[in-house]
């Protein structure tokens, strides 16, 4: 059996309050938060404050695990890139998977990957690194989901659609069967994709 590292958290927003409550639900063993807008000693949600960006280079890559408390909304590339500056030091991240989620025993979920409560994914579903699959989202059978993409609350992907990577599906949206969507893509809140997507695409819902 794999045995689980201690976790260091990275940031303390409203994601990470989320990622919390699956370490805890998990009884998982958190070292601390690492934020730099916050003092040291500083406690967040009964977590101690315990580095910033400096600091982090003190812990040892081979005996700790980093959780991503970094948010995602589209344009902003802070969690991206702090996992990939962080990945190069040698540091891997956990994944964190909520326990109401309802997962197939046949995926493949690569490091990073976080799912949230009541999210369901299918048989041969592919999640990449560091994804964001949010709470109430559906994944239907042989959909792939691209490294670094963030599928948002109550999103509904119906069977073997394509998502590229760092494309953010907005809360709600619908994707319809066998549909592709490129890299750098968003999708906006309340969408339905019923023709493929090309990369680096805006799909903004207007308002009426």
């Amino acid at each position: 059996m794999k045995k689980v590292k201690p976790l260091l958290i990275l940031g303390s927003g409203g994601h990470c309050k989320v990622l919390i409550e699956i370490l805890e639900l998990r009884k998982m063993d958190i070292i601390g938060i690492v934020d730099p807008n916050r003092s040291i000693g500083e406690a967040y949600l009964g977590i101690e404050v315990v580095a910033n960006d400096v600091q982090i280079n003190e812990f040892n890559p081979s005996e700790i695990n980093l959780v991503n408390g970094i948010g995602s909304i589209p344009s902003n590339e802070n969690r991206w890139l702090e996992a990939q500056r962080l990945r190069a030091k040698g540091f891997s991240f956990e994944q964190l998977i909520h326990p109401s989620a309802i997962l197939s025993s046949k995926l493949n979920l690569e490091d990073g990957v976080q799912i949230m409560a009541g999210s369901i994914l299918q048989s041969h579903v592919s999640i990449g690194r560091d994804v964001i699959i949010n709470s109430g989202s559906v994944i239907d059978h042989d959909s792939v989901i691209g490294d670094q993409s963030h599928i948002a609350p109550g999103v509904t992907i119906s069977g073997g659609v394509k998502v590229g990577k760092k494309t953010h599906i907005g809360t709600g949206s619908v994707v319809i069967q066998n549909i592709s969507i490129g890299d750098n893509a968003v999708i906006g809140a309340g969408s339905v994709v019923f023709k493929d997507i090309p990369n680096n695409f805006k799909l903004i819902q207007k308002k009426k």
